[in-house]
């Protein structure tokens, strides 16, 4: 085993998405429920405008379930540098979608508001959804 002095951290490879999603496949909150149909990188600020786009809807009424988060990080270097000098920081955070994953949920709204809300968001993300009801 290396020394805590010769091991300063551990890089993060980029990795890949595969196979299907095999936990948050079904609606477990709400009545209806977006639904991704391929793999993607989802960024962080895509979720939130997605996510802006549902609560719009939602106004009074009716309450969103978001089953995703970004945990994976994304550094960068920037132009203008050269090789070498490291790791680039922290640039944004990304969530790993794979088909089959339930992404948002919502309950107590009319099916024609629900579906609306839903589709609006579904045009935020970079990924092909699917609009899907319990």
């Amino acid at each position: 085993m290396l020394s805590p002095k010769r091991v300063k951290y551990r890089k993060m490879q980029k990795g890949r998405i595969k196979g299907v999603e095999s936990r948050a496949t079904q609606l477990s909150f709400g009545s209806f429920g977006l639904k991704a149909l391929e793999r993607k990188w989802i960024k962080a600020r895509q979720i939130e405008a997605a996510r802006r786009a549902i609560l719009r809807y939602l106004k009074k009424g009716g309450k969103m379930w978001l089953r995703m988060f970004p945990d994976k990080p994304i550094t960068s270097k920037g132009t203008e540098f050269s090789m070498g000098g490291g790791k680039g920081s922290v640039e944004t955070y990304v969530f790993c979608a794979k088909p089959g994953r339930i992404l948002f949920e919502v309950d107590g709204l009319k099916e024609e508001v629900a579906i609306e809300a839903l589709k609006t968001a579904g045009d935020k993300l970079p990924l092909k959804t699917k609009i899907v009801k319990k």
